[in-house]
């Protein structure tokens, strides 16, 4: 299994971190989980390219991480591509939907499927899926590829989504901020080193970073080893990890 990060970022530009976006990759198999601005033309720098996506999976439906689902659906229309499925939590309908009724002439262009899909089990792109709910401030749902990948989605870090992602190889977190930060609905390293304390997870990625964490790596980094005594780094756009 291959995990690509597209984008790494939070809803404030950057300019080096684009908003939320994560390729799992296995033999034959794509799967795009959330679609934040930026993150088409990251398809492209990667290499992935937009043509091998044909499902996205939405955590939740904040802009940040649906803006570019429109822009993909006009792309893979002109590349000559007929199907697209968009799978999220509730909602995920209405949201399309909503979409295609400001852009009215994308409707029919693709034979787009939409599913919704609540907390447990299913399969999406040929992947077995966990699904649970998280701590944000809309519906918001964290995924767990089987021992291998979990993403967090944006969350709160709580006990029970670390309880979640214990034992997988690697972990995308949501840390968005730096503890002098006074935040709710995402964890700063304080909050997620405690939360993760005991658990055992082969790797922590830590990612939907908003600019107030520029610099502060080493700082971010201590807070959470405070607690919590695993492998913990920072994602960076278009970084691949290779998982066993």
């Amino acid at each position: 299994m291959r995990v690509t990060f597209l984008g790494t970022g939070s809803a404030l530009p950057t300019g080096e971190r684009f908003q939320t976006g994560i390729v799992v990759q296995e033999d034959d198999r794509s799967l795009l989980i959330d679609c934040g601005s930026g993150v088409l033309h990251r398809l492209q720098q990667s290499g992935i390219g937009y043509e091998s996506i044909s499902t996205v999976l939405l955590t939740h439906h904040h802009l940040d991480h649906v803006a570019d689902l429109l822009p993909l659906f006009k792309a893979r229309w002109l590349a000559g591509e007929e199907h697209l499925e968009v799978v999220g939590p509730q909602g995920t309908k209405s949201l399309v939907d909503d979409l295609l009724s400001v852009h009215d002439y994308m409707e029919g262009r693709l034979d787009l499927q939409v599913r919704e899909v609540v907390a447990g089990d299913f399969s999406v792109a040929g992947f077995d899926v966990s699904a649970y709910e998280t701590r944000h401030s809309l519906p918001c749902l964290a995924y767990r590829f089987d021992d291998r990948f979990t993403f967090s989605g944006d969350s709160e870090a709580f006990a029970g989504l670390a309880n979640f992602a214990d034992e997988s190889a690697i972990l995308a977190h949501d840390c968005s901020f730096p503890d002098d930060v006074d935040v709710s609905n995402h964890p700063t390293p304080e909050t997620l080193g405690t939360a993760l304390e005991g658990h055992d997870i082969g790797r922590v990625y830590l990612t939907h970073l908003y600019p107030h964490t520029d610099d502060r790596h080493e700082e971010m980094l201590a807070s959470i080893e405070s607690h919590y005594d695993g492998d913990v780094r920072f994602a960076e756009d278009l970084t691949t990890v290779s998982i066993e």
